[in-house]
C-alpha cells in the first residue's frame, strides 16, 4: 500500500540552501575566467541534504577538480567550504573571502 506524504510537511521539515543570485554570479564569473585560461571545462551544481555544492571539472567524465560548498547543517553550518581531492582548503563564512584563498592557494595540477 502507498504512504501519503503531504508536501507541506516534508516542505518545511527539510530546510534547504541554495546559492543566491549574487554568489551564483561570483562563481560563475570564476568558472568563466577559468575556462578562458583553459584551467576548467565543466561544472555541476548538486543539491544535497545538507547544502548546495558547485563542482568544477577539467575533463566532463573525471572526478571534480574542486568542489566549493554552501552548508547549511552539520559542524560547517553557516560556512563556505572548498575542496580539492578530498582535502579541505578553506573553511571560512563568507564566498568572497573563500574565492581569495581560493586564487591564493590552488595551483593546477598537470593532466
Amino acid at each position: 500500500m502507498a504512504r501519503l506524504i503531504h508536501l507541506s510537511e516534508y516542505r518545511s521539515a527539510s530546510p534547504s540552501v541554495r546559492f543566491e543570485r549574487s554568489e551564483l554570479n561570483q562563481l560563475l564569473t570564476l568558472y568563466a575566467e577559468r575556462v578562458a585560461g583553459g584551467d576548467w571545462r565543466d561544472y555541476a551544481i548538486n543539491l544535497e541534504a545538507d547544502g548546495v555544492v558547485f563542482s568544477v571539472y577539467r575533463h566532463t567524465l573525471d572526478r571534480p577538480l574542486l568542489t566549493i560548498a554552501k552548508w547549511a547543517r552539520g559542524p560547517r553550518r553557516g560556512n563556505w567550504v572548498i575542496s580539492a581531492a578530498g582535502r579541505e582548503l578553506v573553511q571560512t563564512p563568507n564566498l568572497p573571502e573563500a574565492l581569495r584563498a581560493l586564487a591564493r592557494h590552488l595551483h593546477p595540477v598537470p593532466s
